[in-house]
């Protein structure tokens, strides 16, 4: 495999937003089970059948409002992924279990589970796959702060452990986008690419802002990056079609 298609998604734990009024109305379905929830997962659970690898934020890994429904692995078996890993970040008892997700058709050799800084509740789920070349390929799914402060924190993090592989795709919800002087020295000092102010996802119903993002170390290649049209969540899907550079194969 010299190629990987990505896709990420902030799926709000399965709660479907049509306009900013859903945040209150909707308000009891962070906390209850309701019957569409499961529809909407297992529609996008069709969407991602298309994808090599898939990052998900906001995911319930088993709680009283997902019916007690690891929502990673419902996503990995609808969209029949054979491998799906799991990140908690915020445990509430049995309220909720907010969580990072990754689903992969290949095998990964190494996962690794980073807290980030700042308050607790937020963490980057690494995944490295082997290479052909002696270097692996890591894939980092996260989901930063609201907090300008926290995320300045959980940028530097993330740069240093870019700095450490020579292949890397950090994707997920950065919670800013291009008006982020933070955002764009981060990405300058890692020496990453795929960062594009016209991938709006932000908020599903009238995309405005580019909120969620790939990007990749500057040795990978990008053939395609768009986003999907697939308003089950308040965010939109990001998707990106990754290249390695010539000879180097991944999933071996």
């Amino acid at each position: 495999m010299d190629r990987l298609r990505l896709l990420s998604y902030n799926i709000q734990a399965g709660i479907h937003s049509r306009r900013y009024r859903d945040y209150v109305s909707n308000g009891w379905k962070h906390l209850l089970p309701h019957g569409e929830r499961q529809r909407n997962l297992t529609s996008i659970g069709a969407l991602l059948k298309g994808y090599d690898v898939v990052g998900l934020q906001e995911v319930d890994a088993g709680s009283l409002r997902s019916n007690f429904v690891d929502q990673t692995e419902f996503l990995a078996r609808v969209g029949g992924f054979p491998f799906w890993h799991k990140q908690v970040n915020r445990e509430l008892g049995s309220l909720a279990r907010h969580s990072n997700g990754m689903l992969s058709r290949l095998r990964p050799s190494r996962v690794v589970s980073h807290k980030l800084p700042g308050m607790p509740g937020r963490g980057a789920l690494l995944i490295e796959y082997r290479t052909t070349h002696q270097e692996p390929l890591a894939i980092c799914v996260l989901h930063l702060a609201l907090g300008w402060r926290a995320r300045r924190l959980q940028l530097d993090y993330l740069v240093e452990m870019a700095e450490r592989y020579r292949f890397i795709v950090l994707m997920g919800d950065f919670n800013c986008g291009c008006r982020s002087l933070t955002l764009k020295r981060a990405i300058h000092r890692a020496g990453l690419r795929g960062f594009d102010c016209e991938l709006k996802t932000f908020p599903s119903w009238r995309p405005q802002r580019n909120l969620d993002h790939i990007l990749t170390s500057s040795e990978l290649g990008i053939s395609a990056a768009r986003v999907l049209d697939y308003a089950l969540s308040d965010h939109l899907p990001l998707s990106m079609e990754v290249v390695l550079p010539d000879g180097v194969r991944v999933g071996v």
